[in-house]
Order: structure tokens, then C-alpha cells, then sequence
């Protein structure tokens, strides 16, 4: 389990405020990226972060506080899930094209889709936006996506 001790969540939180501001021009959740703060914030945050790195059948490597608690899962088990299994078997071929289309272009946003969480329960993701990760020597390393607004079905 992570801890707001260590420093992957500051790591993995300027990685994603800062890929993120260089696709969008936008401050990820308002933050600002010298705050020395900013993983611990984001983790905290009201809105849902993850992101997910390069394997082939990428695995999520971080999911906020939000994520956890809408996907039913705590850290270690968020970050052993296959992203894809994010979603019901009938709607990942709709998320691969997704992903495939955020390569491509860097990010999306108003993406919606069903999700599901650890117990079954399905909910509407409105609004999301979709991000590739790049380091500061301009490496991918992944993708990460941001939402706040869901629904339960």
C-alpha cells in the first residue's frame, strides 16, 4: 500500500498535473504544479484520478481516495486490476477504441461510458478526460484519466 509518507504520490502526481497541463494548458483539479503539496492533494481530491501504465494489458498504478471508494477497492486491489476490467466485458472494445483514439492524440475529453465497480455495481461516467503520461524527457509512460461527475445505474 502507498502511503502520503513515501514519495510515489508526489512522483506520480506531478507526472500526471504535468502531462496534463502540457496537453490541456489547463491546471489538473485547479492545483498548481510547484505545490509541494500536490500528491498529497490529489489524492485527496473530490474528483476521481487514475492512471495506468505501459503494459500490454496495462494494470492501474494509481487511483485517488475518489477512485477507490467508487470502485469498491482499496489500493492494493486497485493497483493489481487490469484497467480494462474497469469496465463489463460487453464495453471494453468501446474503451480500447478509446484508448487507441487518446494515443493517437494525446488526450480526449468529455468521454462517457459504464464502468463497475468490485461488487457489481454499474454507474455512468460523464465528462471524463483522458490523458497520455509523458516524462520530463518526453517518454510515455502511461495514461491517466480524470472525472467527476457518474451516476449509478
Amino acid at each position: 500500500m502507498t502511503s502520503l509518507q513515501n514519495s510515489f504520490l508526489q512522483q506520480r502526481g506531478l507526472l500526471m498535473a504535468t502531462s496534463y497541463f502540457k496537453l490541456t494548458s489547463e491546471l489538473l483539479c485547479g492545483l498548481p504544479l510547484n505545490d509541494p503539496e500536490l500528491g498529497k492533494k490529489l489524492y485527496e481530491h473530490s474528483s476521481v484520478l487514475l492512471s495506468h501504465g505501459t503494459e500490454n494489458d496495462p494494470v492501474f498504478c494509481y487511483g485517488n481516495q475518489t477512485a477507490q471508494s467508487l470502485f469498491e477497492m482499496d489500493w492494493s486491489t486497485l493497483t493489481q486490476l487490469p484497467s480494462r476490467h474497469s469496465a463489463e466485458q460487453p464495453n471494453r472494445e468501446e474503451r480500447a477504441r478509446l484508448l487507441k483514439e487518446v494515443t493517437e492524440n494525446g488526450f480526449i475529453s468529455n468521454y462517457s461510458g459504464v464502468r463497475i465497480s468490485s461488487t457489481g455495481r454499474r454507474f455512468m461516467i460523464e465528462q471524463a478526460l483522458v490523458w497520455n503520461l509523458y516524462d520530463a524527457q518526453g517518454e510515455y509512460k502511461g495514461q491517466a484519466a480524470t472525472f467527476s461527475d457518474w451516476t449509478f445505474l
